[in-house]
């Protein structure tokens, strides 16, 4: 590690310490919590045989008559239903692919290079999308008939894998699904499941404009195309249409899948406890994790983490928090444990051996506790961004989230942007009142952590619209109109806003000098003048 990264790891930690001082409500933590990790290492268990029974036990489950025994709701599929009648399908074998495979445009000296160049690149798949897609651009128009088959797969697959999908990499993405249409290139199923999944996700909330879109794109899909949905497919419509809150567009869904006789993988049994948990049904989301370890599905962090949320949505804080613990308590008992990975491609390829390691044991070749072994169950950043988003900013419990916090560095997690948006939500939620321990002294803690974060450049901390904006209003609540001012004035120093993000935080700071002063009124409190 260069010197560069000593002082990142510096600050990190240094930064931790101050939010650790700036939020802790309590004097007298439980000794429980502050073990540390050679305290609790000195009572390490035998690495135990994770049995079905185990792995249940992760998650409480209540004895007795339970409406668990009575769902999910949704049916699983019935595998290999009799067809209803011809379909059109796609072929996957090379020969039948148009235009053929190996069949290029015939290109100049120039062209070759940068083709060249192109498939060097797609060589490294850890080579960011950006870098792809500028030397795709860089080809003569219409670009994709100078591309074998091969290349121009490889080049969707890489364009399609992004740690989040937002406006840019969707259009990027699209543009380049246009380039393919537009010279009569046949794209395969999971291109169209990916062109999908930036339909409907590159938005932080998905509304009815993304389901129908998504919706439209799968009837181009299927009946202009000739391509029909595959189970992958059919899980980012049930996902869209449950974050929408359609709830009964995605039974349909699922309907219309078990009609065409796909079978569920751990995709589907995921998107089911994320399914009960935005219904809020606890009880339908433990109902899901049985059926996931009843079909031998692999449990995982990202199982586990999806029975925290759902758990959490549910207003059962208590047993979410039990899964979190056995989640610590499970990692420290495993000789062999590893902590999940934080590269966003490293963990997708850790979720496709998880799917392959199932199909194995489905088909007996490999044994249920075998398998089970080689999963992650540590908490990673995404466990503590869904514990610190609850408590910050739903709970209001300030002592809860700085344990969350000081337990990071356990499992090696730097401190990321989403959790100071997190902090300053819940300051903007339940600061500026009497007797709460969202105080403006801790708030101008954690802007000074933060902001010194940012100064050192730290991995994963940048300013966008949304944390501006509730750093302003974090700031209208607890400190008042001046010092939200002032705070506004050194966010620009910091950060260079596009026209539209700027037009944005102009009507946040708009809004927020047009209302009463927080600070005067908090003072008319005191004086009892209100």
């Amino acid at each position: 590690m260069g010197a560069s990264g000593f002082r990142r790891q510096g600050h990190i930690t240094g930064a931790r310490k101050e939010i650790q001082r700036a939020v802790e409500a309590e004097p007298n933590v439980d000794a429980e919590s502050n073990r540390t990790g050679e305290d609790v290492q000195e009572h390490v268990e035998p690495e135990p045989n994770r049995t079905r029974e185990e792995l249940l036990a992760l998650v409480d489950q209540y004895k007795g008559e339970s409406f668990t025994d009575q769902l999910p709701l949704l049916e699983l599929p019935k595998l290999y239903q009799p067809s209803d009648g011809p379909h059109l399908t796609v072929s996957d074998k090379p020969q039948d692919e148009w235009p053929p495979p190996n069949y290029t445009w015939p290109a100049n000296t120039e062209t070759k290079v940068k083709i060249n160049e192109l498939k060097e690149a797609l060589k490294d798949f850890h080579n960011p999308p950006e870098l792809i897609f500028e030397l795709y651009r860089a080809l003569p128009e219409p670009r994709v008939p100078y591309l074998s088959a091969k290349t121009r797969h490889r080049m969707l697959r890489h364009l399609s894998i992004v740690e989040r999908k937002d406006e840019n990499s969707m259009l990027r993405y699209m543009s380049v699904i246009d380039d393919v249409k537009e010279a009569a290139i046949p794209l395969s199923v999971k291109e169209w499941t990916s062109a999908l999944s930036f339909a409907s996700r590159y938005v932080a909330r998905s509304t009815d404009v993304e389901v129908e879109a998504a919706l439209t794109m799968w009837r181009d899909m299927e009946h202009i195309a000739g391509v029909k949905g595959s189970a992958a497919t059919f899980n980012v419509l049930f996902d869209v249409s449950c974050k929408a809150g359609k709830f009964t567009l995605a039974e349909m869904i699922y309907k219309e899948m078990e009609r065409r006789g796909l079978e569920y993988d751990r995709y589907h049994h995921v998107s089911m406890i994320f399914y009960y948990g935005l219904q809020r049904s606890g009880d339908g989301a433990r109902a899901a994790y049985k059926d996931l370890i009843e079909a031998d599905e692999i449990v995982d962090t990202v199982v586990l983490n999806a029975m925290i949320s759902a758990l959490l949505r549910s207003n059962e804080a208590e047993a979410a928090e039990n899964v979190y613990e056995r989640m610590k308590k499970a990692h420290i008992e495993r000789s062999n444990s590893r902590l999940p990975p934080r590269d966003y491609k490293d963990r997708r390829e850790i979720n496709n051996s998880l799917l392959k390691l199932a199909s194995a044991v489905k088909r007996g070749e490999v044994k249920r506790e075998d398998a089970q072994r080689t999963s992650t169950i540590a908490p990673d950043l995404h466990t503590y961004r869904i514990l610190v988003n609850y408590f910050a900013v739903q709970a209001g419990e300030l002592d809860r989230t700085a344990k969350y916090l000081d337990e990071m560095k356990w499992f090696e997690l730097p401190l990321h942007g989403a959790l100071f948006n997190a902090l300053f939500r819940g300051f903007a939620t339940h600061g500026g009142i009497r007797y709460t321990h969202w105080t403006e002294k801790r708030l101008e803690s954690v802007w000074k952590s933060f902001s010194e974060a940012l100064n050192a450049n730290v991995e994963g901390l940048y300013i966008s619209r949304w944390m501006a904006a509730w750093l302003l209003r974090a700031f209208a609540k607890c400190s008042g109109k001046p010092r939200t001012i002032a705070v506004w004035e050194e966010i620009r120093a910091k950060w260079d806003p596009g026209e539209a993000d700027l037009d944005f935080m102009m009507g946040i700071l708009q809004r927020i000098l047009e209302a009463p002063d927080m600070a005067v009124k908090r003072h008319d409190w005191v004086l009892g003048s209100l």
